[in-house]
């Protein structure tokens, strides 16, 4: 039983069962999401209101990113990676 969710076997499977690749591909989304989230933030304020917000807010990072990749929504190119 796991109490992580989504279940790391499941990401991992994603990430060709390379745990440095899975936190990788979820730092640099979860980065992507951070600026896209700081550069929103003022013209949420003016279309959403507080409590559209707060629930945005609550959502960290690093856990959309992990879901993201869950979902299949986020992949890596395996051509693209320096050895």
């Amino acid at each position: 039983m796991s109490i992580i969710k989504p279940d790391i076997d499941v990401l991992l499977e994603d990430a060709e069962n390379d745990r440095f690749l899975l936190c990788t591909m979820a730092s640099k989304r979860a980065h992507d999401i951070n600026d896209m989230m700081c550069g929103q933030r003022d013209r949420a304020i003016q279309l959403q209101s507080a409590i559209e917000i707060a629930r945005a807010v609550d959502a960290k990072p690093l856990t959309m990113a992990f879901n993201e990749i869950a979902r299949k929504d986020v992949s890596f190119d395996p051509e693209s990676i320096d050895l």
